[in-house]
Order: C-alpha cells, then structure tokens, then sequence
C-alpha cells in the first residue's frame, strides 16, 4: 500500500436520538444519528404488519364489489 493516502482512523462517539451509545472506528471523531439498532422497530420487533387483504376485502364490501 501506498503511504500517506490514507486517512488517519480514530474511534467515534456514536450517540443515537433514544440515547443509545456505542463506538466504531472512522474518520470522524464523534457522530449523531436518528435510529440505531436499539430503537428500529425491525430489530426491537415492534413493526406493524399491514393486513392488505382485510383492506382489500373493506374496501369490496364498502363499494359493493363481488
């Protein structure tokens, strides 16, 4: 590898929204974020799955339809 093209790693202060804190390693000293693993609903399991049939089967029934 070629010398002095690289940038200079440091380990980062990540602090996300809900509070969580962890520390990676980048160009950067410290970052902020809006979601992490902690507070995404796919990771905690609070997703909401949408039921498209029963909204498909209201709308029939509101129209009229078969």
């Amino acid at each position: 590898m070629r010398k002095d093209i690289h940038p200079e790693y440091m380990d980062c202060n990540v602090t996300c929204a809900c509070g969580n804190k962890f520390v990676i390693q980048t160009i950067k000293p410290e970052m902020s974020i809006d979601i992490c693993n902690e507070c995404h609903p796919f990771f905690t399991g609070s997703e909401k799955v949408v039921d498209t049939a029963g909204r498909i089967d209201k709308f029939k029934k509101k129209y009229k339809l078969s």
